[in-house]
């Protein structure tokens, strides 16, 4: 028992400890953001209307561009279950949004798993040792690969690539990257391209087998997008080519914002990386094999900066890559600590190690005042008035819905909810609703009564903490003046 038991810890402490940081992240921040609204509210959808196309949200919220429901569905299939415990045991759908995220988060970790498990067999066991441990001092990764983003979708795909490639499997690493370029991020063909035009220079692979294996992959994979999401937009089309086309032909993805050229270099790997950063350009100067898996990432990072509007999101699986070529020079630093200079080198590695962890934990504290809109809604649900013979209308602004709303956070009878646009804040007073949560501290006719503080900015403090996070009030939540009397009695009012 004591052999089998110890067995199981050797095989599983890896993915126990980069699961466990995860699930942290999701019971700790489980509300999402705008950027995740399309999957989330389809995983919804799928599991609470199924059949019931015409209830579905994004015939009323369809976004600026389609997105495919593929990855929604899938993830929707694994949760689907342990919903089901959650429905009969009658817990509150939010419940159910802390599922769905778990379920994403456990196909994503799995194939990083298979990608940790090639590079043991390539690297050994140390290297794989150390990219576990520059993966659980990074915030970023682990806090994302929970979240329903198309990018998020398209990373549990990438990491298969990567596993593909280190195995020797040139064909299956350009097939999984077409996957993940015609289903849920064209994008990633910034990644395919070089990576396809390295393996034929060094004749991995041969012109002839790419173009008659990869094309018909191709082509499977948009006809499987175009039947599924054809069906559930109720229009002929592949979401992938209208986002291409939104995105870089019309350039209109510009619109949310731009950054320079050299943004992703020297402000995204930074703060996804941390310690790996230096220690993956090192890694590129004492392991020849190295250089092989990274360049194509660099040239990946180089062809999207060239696209004005940038998030750290996009580019957040190459982190893997980075990941491994970091652990090859933190191996090779460890192994030769005894040498003189070596040994500067292992305590330096070692200080950033620990502010790598420091920075991951200031980074999740903000993340954690980041949704202020979900513990706004969370808190009306506690210490609303119960009146179980009146409906009671959440009017929802555009603001809330995009910074932790969604549709599993709502509640049943009373409770009912509105997201329309485009309100006046006249006609606001004019309309039954007896809630409002607003980013607007005054609205005529209603009383404000409570605020959900958001995070602002970082300040450096001389003495000790050393940073400071500043929050400042967010979002409003106002209560309609024709029930004045239950608001005094039962309400904190605004400071």
């Amino acid at each position: 028992m004591a052999s089998k038991s110890g067995t199981f810890l050797q095989r599983y402490s890896y993915d126990f400890l980069l699961g466990s940081i995860a699930a942290f992240y999701v019971f700790m921040v489980p509300y999402t953001k705008v950027e995740e609204s399309f999957n989330v509210q389809a995983m919804h959808d799928f599991l609470y209307h199924r059949l019931h196309l015409d209830n579905y949200d994004h015939l009323e919220f369809p976004g600026v561009v389609p997105r495919t429901f593929i990855g929604a569905l899938l993830v929707s299939l694994v949760a689907a279950p342990f919903v089901l415990v959650v429905n009969l045991l009658h817990l509150p759908k939010f419940y159910a949004l802390v599922t769905v995220r778990m379920a994403l988060g456990s196909i994503t970790l799995y194939t990083l798993r298979f990608f940790r498990h090639k590079i043991r067999c390539k690297f050994g066991h140390q290297v794989e040792a150390f990219f576990v441990i520059l993966t659980a001092i990074q915030f970023h990764f682990l806090f994302y690969c929970t979240r329903p983003l198309p990018n998020i979708l398209a990373l549990a795909v990438v990491n298969l690539a990567y596993g593909y490639w280190l195995e020797g499997r040139f064909y299956a690493a350009l097939n999984s990257l077409i996957f993940a370029t015609t289903v849920f991020r064209c994008d990633i063909v910034l990644l395919l391209g070089p990576l396809g035009l390295q393996f034929l220079l060094t004749k991995k692979i041969s012109l002839w087998g790419a173009l008659k294996r990869c094309t018909m992959m191709a082509f499977f994979c948009i006809g499987i997008t175009i039947l599924v999401d054809s069906i559930m937009w109720k229009r002929l089309l592949w979401p992938e080519f209208e986002v291409f086309w939104f995105n870089s032909v019309l350039n209109r993805s510009s619109e949310w914002g731009t950054h320079a050229f050299h943004w992703y270099f020297t402000s995204a790997l930074p703060r996804s990386l941390l310690a790996a950063y230096p220690l993956s350009l090192f890694g590129l100067v004492v392991d020849r094999r190295v250089r092989s898996f990274t360049l194509p990432v660099l040239a990946f990072i180089l062809l999207y900066s060239k696209l004005p509007h940038k998030e750290l999101r996009f580019i957040i699986s190459s982190v893997p890559i980075f990941n491994l070529s970091a652990s090859v020079a933190a191996s090779r630093i460890y192994n030769n600590k005894r040498k003189m200079i070596w040994n500067l080198l292992f305590i330096i590695m070692l200080g950033l190690f620990l502010i790598s962890l420091g920075g991951t934990i200031t980074t999740f504290m903000a993340s954690y005042w980041n949704y202020p809109s979900g513990h706004a809604l969370k808190r009306l649900h506690a210490i609303g008035f119960h009146n179980n013979t009146h409906e009671q209308w959440v009017h929802i602004d555009t603001f809330s819905a995009m910074n932790g709303i969604s549709r599993f956070c709502e509640s049943d009878f009373p409770w009912r909810y509105s997201k329309e646009e485009e309100i006046s804040m006249q006609e606001l007073a004019q309309r039954n609703f007896t809630f409002l949560i607003n980013e607007h501290p005054v609205i005529n006719g209603f009383k404000c009564l409570f605020t959900e503080d958001g995070f602002s900015r970082i300040h450096l403090n001389p003495g000790f903490p050393p940073v400071l996070l500043v929050k400042n009030p967010k979002v409003f939540i106002h209560g309609n003046l024709r029930n004045m009397d239950l608001f005094d009695k039962n309400w904190p009012a605004c400071s």
